[in-house]
Order: structure tokens, then sequence, then C-alpha cells
């Protein structure tokens, strides 16, 4: 009763326990034995791989071996396929006479035709378990499959198509339009899919760089959600790599993830909250529960950490200009790792870590004179991307920090040919339309466009958007005029791009530039989009940036 049989296997949870009830039997079916070299592979295999070699030295389990290797073209299907796919689990060897035998047969029948939709499943999935798998076979899969009509795959079916397209595509094989009718048909399939299998047709789409594949890639992000707290670490990492890929941002998604990551992050891989911290600092979400939560991770788990994935829980706080509770133990944590283990970071990588302390008023007084040292600088323009204008900027800005906001640094100084006079940093330049709307209000309230100037390149490496001279009365000067100026306003136009998504929380790089502006002498105002979005014409605008700008004199 193969029923029965394959109930009790269920229930026994080592291989002794399986040879042992597979001893006690007199007859068995080819499917009951590869069901037991099925249920021996999930017992015995795990993440690391086999836990137990000696399984295979065992005198049951050559037996069963035996008799798969010289009964090959008499097993049914699916224990012919069940027994292959149970075998490539456990690391049998692709090249011994067993796995040669059952691979044979196993593309005999395909030849012949003779494999249910269900079979070439198993047939692929086995195949792409392999480390160098027959490209023909695995195209012929597909051939068998296309013509059975891909309106009728299963969810299995799909997901082990696209699999094997990626692997073909590395191959050079060209498959479009295939893939253009697979999108349009598992677009109609999201709802069914599980999460592995979610994930894996996400991170396919991502191989196979299907970017006009929109209405798919959307369907499978919002489908996503719900399967969160189900997803393992890889395949949320897969799922995090494709919104990233595809610019998804979708706030239910942030939302599921602010639930999910506090809660799980002690059990999470480090790879797996670096992609997270990744995903909020590229999407520019400053999510308060997560970020606080790896705050307090890092604290407890920093010396596990490599020197990449320091650099990956760190570096978002500055980008997005955020300091947790818990920041004071946060800082002094990093500081020791950065004591213990400062020679094994990559030049680029320490850099961009120590870029982003500044950001937030975190000095890392210790570390700079390895920065500015020649040494230094040389392996900097030795790596990728060298010493680029990002790169020069960093150093510049370092440069600039120490001087104005840590006055008591005595160590080396950035040379001026490290040194870059301006450079507007991505979020920097102002929003054309918000930019323009300010300037006509100006005008209207000083009267004459030659009273401030836009875009005003300083000698301290900052662009001012709009500047306002005065002289001692406060009366304004013309913008060009360089004698009797008295007080200097920097207007910063912060458009949404300078803020975090969703948030009035200032990007790092525009709060440590008005930061800086103001240390320089500007008597810094600032403009945000959302106080002036709601401004419906030239007057009103005009009044609330005579309130702002000159609140003395206004009323």
């Amino acid at each position: 009763d193969e029923q029965l049989f394959f109930k009790k296997l269920d229930n026994l949870c080592t291989s002794k326990e399986i040879f042992y009830f597979l001893s006690s039997l007199e007859v068995m079916s080819d499917t009951m034995a590869s069901g037991a070299l099925q249920r021996i592979s999930e017992v015995e295999v795990d993440d690391n791989g086999l836990k137990n070699p000696g399984l295979l030295e065992n005198d049951v389990f050559r037996a069963l071996c035996f008799q798969f290797e010289f009964e090959s073209s008499r097993l049914s299907n699916t224990g012919l396929l069940n027994a292959l796919q149970a075998l490539i689990k456990l690391r049998i060897d692709p090249q011994s006479t067993l796995m040669t035998s059952l691979l044979l047969e196993s593309e005999e029948r395909l030849g012949r035709g003779q494999l249910t939709a269900e079979n070439l499943c198993a047939l692929g999935e086995s195949l792409l378990e392999l480390e160098s798998p027959n490209c023909a076979t695995l195209e012929q899969i597909v051939n068998h499959m296309h013509e059975r009509g891909i309106e009728r795959w299963s969810p299995r079916g799909i997901v082990m198509v696209y699999k094997i397209l990626q692997v073909t595509v590395r191959e050079g094989k060209q498959w479009q339009n295939l893939l253009n009718r697979l999108n349009s048909v598992t677009l109609h399939s999201v709802s069914q899919l599980s999460p592995n299998f979610a994930s894996v047709i996400l991170n396919s789409l991502v191989v196979l760089h299907q970017s006009r594949a929109v209405p798919l890639v959307t369907a499978l992000c919002k489908h996503s959600v719900k399967h969160i707290p189900y997803f393992t670490d890889h395949e949320l990492v897969n799922v995090l790599e494709a919104f990233l890929y595809f610019g998804q941002k979708v706030q239910v998604f942030t939302e599921a993830l602010e639930r999910h990551v506090p809660r799980s992050i002690h059990t999470m891989p480090p790879q797996t909250v670096s992609k997270v911290m990744q995903y909020c600092c590229k999407k520019m979400i400053l999510s308060k529960p997560i970020f606080d939560a790896v705050a307090e991770h890092f604290i407890s788990s920093a010396d596990r950490l490599t020197t990449d994935q320091i650099a990956a829980y760190i570096i978002p706080f500055g980008t997005l200009n955020y300091l947790p509770p818990s920041a004071s133990s946060l800082f002094r944590k990093l500081e020791a790792v950065l004591h213990t283990r400062l020679r094994h970071f990559q030049p680029h990588t320490l850099l961009n870590l120590l870029h982003s302390c500044v950001l937030i008023q975190r000095y890392p007084i210790n570390f700079l004179p390895k920065i500015f040292s020649p040494y230094f600088l040389q392996k900097l323009q030795a790596q990728p991307p060298g010493l680029n204008r990002v790169v020069m900027s960093q150093l510049t800005q370092l440069f600039l920090t120490v001087t104005l906001e840590c006055p008591f640094y005595e160590g080396p100084k950035l040379l001026s040919k490290y040194q870059v006079k301006a450079y507007p940093t991505p979020h920097s330049s102002p929003d054309v339309h918000l930019f323009k709307r300010v300037k006509t209000g100006l005008l209207y309230l000083l009267k004459k466009r030659i009273y401030f100037a836009s875009e005003v390149s300083t000698p301290y490496f900052y662009v001012v958007d709009i500047e306002i001279k005065l002289d001692e009365e406060g009366f304004v000067l013309p913008a060009p005029q360089l004698e009797e100026v008295h007080r200097r306003i920097a207007l910063c136009v912060d458009g949404q791009n300078r803020f975090c998504a969703h948030s009035h929380n200032l990007l790092g790089e525009e709060a440590i530039k008005q930061r800086h502006l103001q240390l320089l002498g500007y008597e810094v105002v600032q403009i945000p989009f959302f106080e002036i979005e709601s401004l419906q014409n030239t007057r009103k605008m005009a009044d609330y940036l005579h309130k702002k700008i000159f609140p003395c004199t206004y009323g």
C-alpha cells in the first residue's frame, strides 16, 4: 500500500530510521524507492550540504542505488525523475555510472516525447541543480513545454522555464519572443504564486533585464507584500534587489518591512540586513522602526560583521540624516570597531563610511590623519573609481568639516590638489519649477532682478541657491556689489528631492551644507517645498518670502 508507505515515511526524521523501515519491507515499487531517497535527502541535507556523508556507505542506501542504476530503463517516469532529483540533492557525483545512467535515460525519454508536463518540470529542476547543465537538453525541455501551450502551464512550470531561460541566455541564446508571452501569462497567475515562486520570478526578471515587463513587476511587487513574513532570507534579498533594479517603491511594502525587520533582525543574516538598509538608502526611505532596530543590532553584533557590512549598516544613517535613540552607543561601538579593524577596510569603503558620519555631526577625528595621508590618497587613486569628482568632493567636505566644526583638529591637512572648488551633489540641484516660483516671488518683493543672484558659487565648495546682500543698515544691495556688504542671506530652496521620501527630514548632504553655510557667515533661510506648495499666486509667495527673509520689517 503506497499511501500507507508514504504516510509512515513522512513521520521518520533520520536516515537511520528510514533505513530500518526500508529493511523491514519485502517488496518496494520504484516510486516508493525514489520517495525514500527523496525523504533521505530532505532530512540529511541542509544549507551546508550533507550532514552525514557516512550514510552513502549504508547497505540499504547502496542497494537502492544499485536498483536505479541497473534497472533505469524499467523505471516509471516518476520513479526515475524523483530518484534523479534526490541523488543530485545528496551531492552524488554527476560523473558516476549511477548518475550517468539516470541522466541518459531521462534525456532519451525526453527525446521520444514520453514525459508529461510535470515530468518536464522535475527534469528541468534537477538539471538546474547541476553545476554545468546541458543547455541543449534544457532548450529541449522549453520547446516541449512550449508545444503544450504556455497558457496551460502551472506556476511550477512557469518558474522552471524562467530559471532555464536565465541559464541559456548566459550562453547567448535569445528568447525575447517567448519571454514576452511568458511575462503576459505570468501576470494572470501572480495571485497563485508562493513566496518562493514570486522571489524566483522577480530574480529572473532582473537577470533577464526585463525592464519592459512593468505590469508584471508591479503586480509581483504588490503580491510580495503579504509574503514578507514568509520569505526566506535569500528570497527577501532577491525581492529587494528587484525593487531596486526596477525602481519600485510601494508604501505598503515598506510598512510590511517595518513590521517584519524589528521582529526578525536577531535571526537575520547580516547580508539580508545590509540589503534592507541599501533598499532604504537608495529609495530615501527613512524608516525609524527599521533604523532603530538596525542600530541596536549593530551594537550587539558589529564584531561579527565584515567591513562591507559595517559600512552598509552605518552609511544610511548619514545619508538620510538620522540619529537613532541609541546613537551614543552606536557610534562608540563603531569607533571601537574602527580602532581594531581600520586596516581591513577597502579605501573607498572607509571614505564613504567616515563621510557619512560627518553628515550627522559625528566627527572621526582619530581616523582623519590616515584619510588625508598621501599613502591613503594613492590607494584611493589606484582602486576604482579612483579620485573622481564624487570622491574628491567627499574628501573636500571632510576637510571643510574639520576646519569649520573641529577647530581643535591639528592633524595633516588635505592638499589643495585633492580639493574641489564646487561640486553639486546629486540631490543639490534645486527643483526647477519651485525655483522659478521663488524667483518670481522675489522679483515681486524686491522690484528688480539685480537685487538677488541665483546659483552662486562660493569660495567654500558650496553653491548657494539664491544670495541676497545687505548693507550695515539692512538695505538690500545689488547682487554684483562687493563693497559695504555687511550681511549675506542664503536662501535654500528645498524641493522634495532634498528630503527623505514622504518626510520633512532633510537629507544628510543638504543638512551639512546649510550647517556649513551658517558657520561661513551666511544667514541661512530655508524655503521648503511643503511651506510654499499651497501658495496660489505671486503676491502670496512674495508675502511669504517677506515674512521669511525680513521678519523685522514684515507688517
